[in-house]
């Protein structure tokens, strides 16, 4: 299933139900001095007062301006440090608007964002001239397309156009992300092999199906993505939207420790997708319940997954 319907069915539950039961559970607090640093690899934000967003529907909880004030109320005492917006498919008229708006956020002193992965479509003809446009931006981290779109039909983007304009992001030393349907991972496979210059980040588990009853096929094209060395990442992120009106860590940890396991634990990142994850958790509850299922792990490797990966990856060491 793909993820939008995820995210249409998980809106009209919380629109329908608001507060969600199930959804809260009372916050372990801390002082922010007190807890991990957090790299946000997956920052939503959009002002509809200046974008249009065609996938809005126009009675979802998300169907309202998500602006910088509002992401630093929702990250406030888990100190998130440093944060990479990511695209959220606008309208490609404004697709360098919506690049340049972000952009410049990233340029002020008082914002956690330090990158950005911005809206393109690279099989356009004028895809080169429009990467041409950003070129020399510090802030500019990579590209994405969303691909479990209707109008991104299984095998899109292994067109020629397609490729042709993906392999260009990597001769522009920027990446691409993979946000797609999790029966299409292998088109992401056949993707990374035919652009072997290009650096690849897999977003939300590649959307892997929380409730299924078998998920090996999705297990087996995860580890066949991985051992393409050009898929530098997977976010663990995403996730949470499929969850039940009442859920619990150990609904998202089989998805969560597979993904983990396939791309080891060098290769792994977190990401709040907010305010999507909004659908079924607050910001706090979505970093709470990935802690709660990788605690047993080496200290190491929780720091990696939070901060460290993401630093080395998107090259954010800068501010």
């Amino acid at each position: 299933m793909q993820r939008r319907v995820f995210l249409k069915g998980a809106a009209l539950a919380a629109a329908s139900a608001l507060p969600v039961a199930g959804t809260e559970a009372a916050p372990v607090v801390q002082p922010a001095g007190e807890m991990p640093r957090v790299v946000d690899t997956h920052v939503h934000l959009w002002d509809l007062n200046r974008f249009r967003l065609p996938w809005l529907e126009k009675d979802s909880p998300l169907a309202r301006s998500f602006v910088i004030k509002d992401y630093q109320t929702a990250i406030d005492g888990l100190n998130v440090v440093k944060g990479v917006y990511m695209e959220v498919d606008v309208d490609p008229k404004q697709h360098v608007a919506e690049a340049e708006y972000v952009l410049d956020i990233c340029r002020q002193a008082n914002t956690p964002l330090v990158g950005a992965v911005i809206g393109g479509r690279p099989a356009d003809d004028d895809f080169p001239k429009y990467l041409q446009r950003f070129r020399g931006n510090r802030f500019l981290k990579g590209v994405r397309q969303v691909l479990h779109n209707p109008s991104a039909k299984q095998g899109f983007c292994l067109t020629a156009n397609f490729v042709r304009g993906v392999q260009a992001l990597g001769e522009a030393g920027l990446k691409f992300d993979l946000c797609m349907r999790h029966g299409e991972i292998g088109d992401a496979v056949k993707l990374a092999e035919a652009c072997k210059n290009t650096n690849f980040i897999l977003d939300h588990c590649g959307n892997g199906p929380v409730y299924a009853k078998d998920r090996t096929q999705w297990q087996r094209d995860m580890e066949n993505l991985a051992r393409k060395q050009n898929v530098v990442a997977c976010k663990i992120s995403g996730i949470v939207v499929q969850a039940r009106e009442r859920w619990a860590a150990e609904d998202l940890a089989p998805v969560i420790n597979q993904s983990l396991s396939a791309f080891g634990v060098d290769r792994v990142m977190f990401a709040g997708d907010w305010p999507v994850c909004t659908l079924r958790a607050t910001y706090r509850r979505w970093v709470e319940a990935l802690r709660t299922i990788v605690r047993n792990r080496p200290a190491e490797e929780q720091r990696k997954l939070f901060h460290d990966n993401a630093v080395r990856v998107y090259g954010l060491g800068q501010r």
